[in-house]
């Protein structure tokens, strides 16, 4: 495999999109694009168009069943705790606190509006 960092797209299912989409925005201080509906309900991620940068967005589904067992993506932040700050006045939890792990920096992990289970990760 000649890139080293295989990811470069992710679905994050939702129940809502307005209330995740709304969650999304808040949280992370960005506007979401509404793909064409002829795709289904989607909201797209902000991205680089012109560089290799991964992004995603949130699926509407009709039959969406929240977990606790999703795969887990991150999002990358400054600090988690601007984030973090603005997720239970948005309608999530915050599950783990920003904690250290070492090298790798910081991560926190909340519960988004739709019952997925969300990372942040930041250097500081």
């Amino acid at each position: 495999m000649a890139n080293v960092n295989p990811v470069g797209w992710f679905d994050l299912n939702v129940a809502n999109l307005e209330r995740a989409k709304k969650f999304y925005e808040t949280v992370f201080n960005l506007k979401l694009t509404d793909l064409p509906i002829e795709w289904g309900r989607q909201s797209l991620f902000p991205f680089n168009h012109e560089g290799a940068n991964i992004s995603g967005a949130l699926v509407e589904k009709a039959d969406f069943a929240p977990s606790g067992n999703n795969t887990v993506i991150y999002f990358e932040t400054e600090d988690c705790v601007a984030e973090e700050q603005r997720i239970e006045s948005s309608g999530g939890k915050v599950v783990q606190p920003k904690m250290n792990i070492g090298d790798f920096g910081f991560i926190s992990i909340f519960i988004d509006t739709e019952g997925n289970t969300v990372g942040l990760h930041s250097r500081k």
